[in-house]
């Protein structure tokens, strides 16, 4: 396995339900160290790490829901439709439905198909193609 040289390692409440979360997402877990409360997990090469909130942790202020405020992570999946209609089937709560947006980048206008949903923590995760 490679790491990306940037990993993003997200604070949560609950790691269990955190990992059973990502879980029903399509994650897979890498390597975890259930003493220390965390989990490294990956998504067709989107990669986080996510450790329990505790004392000691690499929190710099008070930790209340939704944690992440001010972020959204864009996730690349390479079957966004077949993810969608997956975690649709589950009856996943969406945060925003699968829709086609248009960004441009510098001359150009791009589209992507997304989708959003809210972990349990509050983490906004944007899927895209």
């Amino acid at each position: 396995m490679n790491f990306n040289k940037m990993i993003p390692e997200l604070s949560v409440f609950d790691i269990g339900q955190t990992i059973e979360f990502y879980k029903k997402l399509g994650f897979e877990i890498i390597y975890e160290r259930p003493e220390d409360l965390f989990v490294f997990m990956s998504f067709e090469g989107s990669q986080f790490m996510f450790e329990q909130i505790h004392n000691d942790g690499w929190n710099i202020g008070e930790m209340g829901y939704p944690l992440g405020q001010g972020i959204n992570f864009s996730i690349e999946a390479d079957e966004i439709d077949c993810l969608y209609k997956k975690l649709k089937e589950e009856q996943m709560e969406f945060y925003r439905d699968l829709k086609i947006s248009y960004y441009r980048v510098n001359d150009k206008c791009i589209e992507q198909k997304e989708f959003l949903i809210q972990d349990p923590n509050g983490y906004l995760l944007r899927f895209t193609n």
